[in-house]
């Protein structure tokens, strides 16, 4: 592989052959990835993140496609992180997304990168954030994240997205889907696709919902109707997410909500850290694997087994 300062230049005048070959060594987790991460992190902060996320069949994709060429007809430049689910019997993804934006790669300021879960649960892939910065640091000036539809408990996009777009579709369940309160408080801009189906009275059931909770920084959500396939609704879409970055950039309100996303990540990379220094080297596999057997088993509980590990790996430690 080439040098890490030749990667960077690279990436930082947005050669999509070499963009392409470090987003693979960052969500494989390869030998330099760290490093070029470190190296390519000066460079962002400058991109809008939008996150879509709804449930299955919503047509996230196709409203992500439609968004792509409404702020290219604008010249911004765009990258895409398309996530889709990780089968758990080979592994492997299909990827769906890259089809059905085909009409989008011949666009020299449209980046794709499709991703696979590989297990994470929220709906987004653990290389998710990682590929978000790479193309910021490329000088996208937006990067839309399409998470991969589980549904209710898709929430983890909230932690990485300036903008979280939650698409519901009329006729699907979506007014009963309303009531809960993740996918509810997560939302910016509810984007109310398939329109042509009628979505006035589900409209109103997220008025009325809205009406009874106050969000702590004051924003009260949007609601766009949109027929994605047709296009129509898009630039109204735009409209109102230029209007919650105008909501943001008063009173720091969009630096507030970056401080405390990079708050929580930073515990998790703790966490995660902390494990792999500390107590991973002292735990051998077959440690853990007499502990998983204990507690599917009903002989040990998970908490009691967590307590010995912990003790085991301390006193390894101590023995050096």
């Amino acid at each position: 592989m080439a040098t890490v300062a030749g990667w960077v230049e690279a990436v930082r005048e947005a050669d999509a052959r070499s963009l392409a070959r470090v987003l693979s060594v960052v969500e494989n987790r390869g030998p330099q990835a760290e490093e070029l991460l470190r190296a390519l992190f000066p460079a962002g902060g400058g991109a809008t993140t939008i996150g879509v996320t709804g449930a299955p069949g919503a047509g996230k994709s196709t409203l992500v496609d439609q968004l792509a060429r409404e702020y290219r007809r604008r010249q911004e430049r765009v990258g895409i992180v398309a996530v889709d689910p990780t089968s758990p019997f080979s592994h492997g993804a299909i990827l769906g997304d890259r089809v059905r934006m085909q009409a989008l790669f011949g666009d020299p300021g449209i980046f794709i990168r499709s991703m696979a879960t590989r297990g994470s649960l929220g709906g987004l892939s653990a290389a998710t954030a990682d590929a978000c910065a790479v193309l910021d640091a490329a000088g996208f000036r937006r990067v839309m994240i399409e998470t991969v539809g589980v549904g209710q408990g898709e929430i983890d996009i909230v932690q990485l997205a300036d903008v979280v777009l939650v698409v519901l579709v009329p006729g699907m369940g979506d007014d009963v889907q309303t009531l809960k309160a993740g996918i509810l408080e997560i939302a910016d801009i509810f984007v109310l696709n398939k329109a042509d189906r009628g979505a006035d009275r589900l409209q109103q059931e997220l008025r009325a919902m809205l009406g009874l909770a106050r969000r702590a920084d004051g924003w009260r959500p949007a609601i766009v109707q949109t027929v994605a396939t047709e296009a129509r609704g898009i630039a109204e879409l735009c409209a109102a997410i230029a209007d919650f970055e105008s909501f943001q950039a008063a009173e720091d309100r969009r630096a507030a909500r970056r401080r405390e996303q990079w708050r929580r990540r930073l515990e998790r990379l703790l966490r995660d850290r902390w494990y792999e220094a500390a107590l991973a080297p002292h735990l051998p596999a077959a440690a853990l694997d007499e502990a998983a057997d204990a507690v599917a088993a009903r002989r040990s509980d998970p908490y009691g087994a967590a307590e010995a590990l912990i003790a085991m790996a301390r006193r390894a430690a101590e023995r050096g």
